[in-house]
C-alpha cells in the first residue's frame, strides 16, 4: 500500500439496513496505519483466529472471532475478544461441531454487525496477524463486506510464513499450528476453538519476534519487506 492510497478513506459499499448508531460507529472505525519502524516490542499486534462453517472461502461463513492482543512486548491476557455470531439459517456441518459450536451455541451468538463492529474497534489501526492468514483475512475481509459494507485495508502477517522464514532448520514442509507449537515446546492446553487458537498463535508470535530480533530484523516495516523477498525465493525455487 502506498502513501496515497493510505490517504484514501477506506473504501465502502452500501451496508445493508444499519442503524444510525451502527452508520456513526462505522464511520469512526480506525484506519490501519503504514507499517513503522518502531521496534517490533513497541507495536501493537492484533493476533486473530476464526471458526467457519467449513473451508471454501467463497461460500463458507464467519461463525467465531477470537483475538488477543500483543503489546509491549507481552500478551495483555486482560484485552482479549470473543463472540460467536448469529446464524439463525445457518445449516451446521461436522466441522462446526468439532469446534464445539453447537446449534445452541450459535443461536445465542452476538448479532453479527454488532460482532464485527466491536471486532473493528477493538483492533483499532494495528496490524493483524494470524496463522494461515491468507483464509482468516479473506473470510473476515468478506463477513465485514457483506455485513457492513467495510473493506478493511489492515496489514496481515502470516505466522505460518514468518515461522520458516526464521527457522530454516525446522525443515517443515506444509506446517501447522501443531508442529510449530511442539517445535518450539508450547503447551497448549485447549485447541480448535477461536480464543484458544488466538492465544496460542499469539505464544508463538512472541517466540518468532525474539528470533526475528536476533536475525537484525526489528521493526513491522522490516519483517514485512523481509517476508516479500522470502515468499519471491519460495515461488522462484517452486519453479
Amino acid at each position: 500500500m502506498n502513501l496515497f492510497e493510505w490517504l484514501k478513506p477506506p473504501k465502502r459499499t452500501q451496508a445493508p439496513d444499519l442503524t444510525p448508531l451502527q452508520l456513526a460507529r462505522l464511520s469512526q472505525l480506525a484506519r490501519s496505519k503504514p507499517l513503522g519502524e518502531q521496534p517490533l516490542r513497541d507495536q501493537r499486534w492484533v493476533v486473530l483466529d476464526l471458526e467457519t462453517s467449513g473451508l471454501n472461502m467463497n461460500r463458507d461463513e464467519v461463525l467465531s472471532i477470537g483475538a488477543v492482543v500483543i503489546e509491549d512486548g507481552a500478551i495483555d491476557l486482560g484485552n482479549q475478544f470473543e463472540r460467536t455470531l448469529l446464524r439463525i439459517d445457518h445449516k451446521l456441518n461436522p466441522s462446526v461441531l468439532i469446534h464445539g459450536l453447537g446449534p445452541s451455541a450459535i443461536a445465542a451468538g452476538a448479532d453479527p454487525v454488532e460482532a464485527l463492529l466491536d471486532f473493528m474497534e477493538f483492533v483499532g489501526d494495528s496490524p493483524l496477524l494470524a496463522f494461515h492468514a491468507s483464509f482468516d483475512q479473506h473470510m473476515i475481509s468478506r463477513a465485514l463486506k457483506e455485513s457492513l459494507g467495510y473493506r478493511l485495508q489492515h496489514h496481515f502477517f502470516d505466522a505460518a510464513q514468518v515461522a520458516p522464514m526464521l527457522c530454516p532448520q525446522a525443515s517443515f514442509r506444509h506446517a501447522g499450528l501443531d508442529d510449530w507449537t511442539r517445535f518450539f515446546g508450547l503447551q497448549a492446553e485447549e485447541r480448535h476453538n477461536a480464543s484458544a487458537d488466538a492465544l496460542v498463535t499469539a505464544e508463538l508470535a512472541l517466540i518468532l519476534f525474539s528470533h526475528a530480533r536476533r536475525q537484525g530484523i526489528d521493526s513491522p516495516a522490516q519483517l514485512e519487506q523481509c517476508l516479500s523477498q522470502w515468499r519471491r525465493r519460495q515461488k522462484s525455487h517452486s519453479f
